[in-house]
């Protein structure tokens, strides 16, 4: 099981390297998105490549950002039951739920989106806006955060299956603010 925790770990490691490089993405899509709005605005000017880089961007935050947000238990779960329960439980509930839903989910969206970045890379797909971008980059965010959040959901499972196995315990990190 100890090698089984290494690999979760190195999960971890790589989720949150790309967790906190997303926290970027996050302060150049607000530069961008008020710049745009001030040449809009303030000078009568616009682009719609400006304009799709802000989607880009949104796009990429949400995506590449959702495996750590699984690792630092972020996403929006009902505790009114599950909180309730006694730790083994829910355990049996993450790791049940991961391996019935989660996984196969993720897997699913990144066979599915594989096709559409690969044949936008292949055309060199651009927006049919005027002045609009190359379309593949969005493209590959999508299988690419998708296999970020089932590598974080594999991370996962094992720490279930070894802390049910009683090789390890369950630590429940409080979801993360980020200022």
């Amino acid at each position: 099981m100890k090698f089984w925790i290494a690999i979760a770990k190195v999960i971890d490691a790589a989720n949150e390297t790309v967790g906190r490089a997303v926290l970027w993405l996050v302060g150049a899509a607000t530069l961008i998105s008020a710049l745009n709005a001030l040449a809009r605005y303030g000078l009568g000017r616009s682009s719609n490549a400006w304009l799709e880089i802000q989607w880009y961007l949104f796009g990429g935050i949400i995506l590449l950002a959702a495996g750590y947000t699984l690792k630092h238990n972020g996403h929006v779960r009902i505790d009114v039951i599950y909180g309730r329960l006694e730790a083994r439980t829910q355990a049996w509930i993450d790791l049940l739920g991961s391996l019935l839903f989660l996984l196969p989910l993720c897997g699913l969206m990144a066979w599915l989106a594989w096709p559409g970045f690969v044949d936008s890379f292949a055309s060199g797909e651009t927006s049919p806006d005027a002045g609009g971008l190359i379309r593949w980059p969005v493209r590959l965010l999508i299988p690419l955060g998708f296999a970020l959040l089932g590598l974080q959901g594999v991370a996962e499972i094992i720490r279930r299956i070894a802390y049910l196995r009683g090789e390890a315990k369950l630590t429940r990190e409080q979801p993360r603010e980020e200022v």
